[in-house]
């Protein structure tokens, strides 16, 4: 069952990672004109799918929310938080690329979420020696990959880190990045908050989805909120009225929305499949993050964002990344 759990949460990481992918086949829109679109299906319409599949017959979403308004109110609440962090995540990837941009702000997301979500709700017991020391290990293997970054960024020429991010900055990026992780912790902190927010006929797979609705709709009220202030601002309510990009555009929306939601959806099914171990439970949240670095980092390797750095960078990715697959084993072996 473990190891179904681990693959399982593996390939909704493995999704998410690839979900920035189809963004580069929109054409014609201004970031927030795509964001926002995405973000309908991201955020709205497959968490919607999601949570209705764990609805028992006679049942409603809407009943369940209603029966329990504390434990609605907060989960919703820290989705908008984590909305913030959803917001500065796609700049983290605009500044410095898929590869670091994800590793930077996944590696904040994934401490803090992992220690605060228990905290947060009166679990602090559930912070095993183990969960913690899972959580450093990811940490160190986030920073050396960090640490890999860095080194690239000082080894090369202005012109070459243009070529594979066209917005490159540096300083911006790094101060994006760790916004977007403290930011995006909210996620786990509002999934904690919503443990109550289910049925006991739900099978245990797909228990944890009307909680994770409910924080990614939170999430779309702040993103949404934010896009269309900027097309206001920036003069860009013509993107949606350009009919002949529609069609291509809204594929590649709708795929990005489906692979982003896909994390979590494969991580409620990961969880119920480890159910019967409540260190790896805890520790969840960290292993989908870890893994969502290793395989952003792939991405970047694909994408050419690595393309021109020396051997001993190179070597210190990899590192990084083999710490990383690591720490996803390592609570469960101690």
């Amino acid at each position: 069952m473990i190891i179904i759990g681990l693959l399982v949460i593996a390939v909704g990481a493995f999704c998410q990672s690839s979900s920035y992918v189809p963004i580069n086949k929109i054409k014609g829109w201004s970031w927030e004109s795509y964001w926002l679109v995405q973000g309908v299906f991201a955020w709205l319409l497959f968490p919607l799918v999601g949570a209705l599949v764990a609805v028992p017959a006679g049942e409603s979403l809407w009943t369940l929310f209603a029966s329990n308004p504390k434990a609605s109110l907060l989960t919703m609440l820290f989705g908008m938080l984590w909305g913030v962090g959803g917001l500065t995540f796609g700049l983290s990837m605009r500044y410095l690329g898929v590869a670091l941009g994800q590793s930077l702000a996944l590696g904040t997301c994934a401490g803090l979420g992992a220690i605060l979500g228990p905290v947060f709700t009166g679990h602090a017991s559930d912070l095993t020696s183990a969960v913690i020391i899972g959580v450093v290990v990811t940490l160190i293997g986030i920073a050396i990959i960090g640490i890999a970054g860095a080194m690239k960024s000082a080894a090369l020429p202005e012109e070459e880190k243009k070529k594979a991010v066209k917005d490159f900055n540096f300083g911006k990026g790094i101060a994006v990045a760790l916004l977007a992780g403290f930011m995006s912790a909210c996620f786990n902190i509002g999934l904690s908050f919503g443990e109550p927010l289910k049925w006991a006929a739900t099978p245990d797979i797909f228990a944890g989805l009307p909680a994770t609705m409910l924080v990614t709709f939170g999430g779309f009220i702040t993103n949404a909120a934010y896009c269309l202030h900027q097309n206001r601002k920036n003069h860009t309510f013509g993107d949606y009225r350009q009919g002949r990009l529609w069609g291509n555009n809204i594929v590649f929306c709708c795929l990005a929305g489906l692979l982003w939601y896909s994390q979590f959806f494969g991580l409620s099914l990961g969880k119920g499949f480890l159910a019967n171990y409540p260190t790896l439970i805890t520790f969840s949240w960290c292993i989908l993050m870890a893994l969502n670095v290793v395989f952003s980092n792939v991405w970047g390797i694909i994408l050419k964002e690595w393309k021109g750095v020396s051997k001993k960078t190179v070597l210190v990715l990899v590192i990084g990344i083999v710490v990383l697959i690591i720490s996803t084993f390592l609570p469960q072996l101690l």
